[in-house]
């Protein structure tokens, strides 16, 4: 009963750990079983020859997919649905270029859209029927163009 006992115990403590290896814009493409057991959802992988496509659908019907360079890079991600997934988790360190842009509205309605050299950000939607995508152009696999990522 002991060896069974021993691994359990450990879980909590290993998900613990996993939280800072969540496949994020940028990231690597080993940690997005991470962003599926985050999101206590679905993944389903299409490879294409440019890229590998994980699809991550949660149970409230939102839909994340996760782009990933033949380098094992996560390029773009994309997300739509009846709420909004945990941008902080799926944005990693330009969650705050999207907060930024985001407070810096006038009001907190309407789109969100970052647009710079290394980083686009497009995001909308209302209640229910949220959607948005976030890229980095520089790590897009060649003849591949933004408008692709959907």
């Amino acid at each position: 009963m002991i060896f069974f006992t021993r691994p359990v115990a450990i879980l909590p403590f290993l998900f613990a750990l996993s939280g800072s290896a969540m496949a994020e814009l940028g990231g690597n493409e080993a940690s997005v079983a991470v962003d599926q057991v985050n999101m206590k959802a679905t993944r389903r992988i299409v490879s294409a020859p440019q890229y590998t496509m994980h699809e991550i659908r949660v149970a409230s019907g939102t839909l994340v997919r996760e782009y990933v360079s033949p380098q094992g890079q996560v390029f773009a991600v994309v997300w739509q649905g009846p709420f909004l997934p945990d941008l902080q988790q799926i944005l990693g360190s330009h969650f705050a270029d999207y907060g930024n842009a985001a407070s810096s509205k006038r009001t907190r309605r309407g789109p969100v859209l970052v647009q710079q050299p290394g980083l686009v950000i497009q995001s909308g939607g209302h209640m229910r029927a949220f959607f948005g995508r976030a890229y980095i152009p520089q790590l897009l696999p060649a003849n591949l163009t933004a408008d692709d990522i959907q």
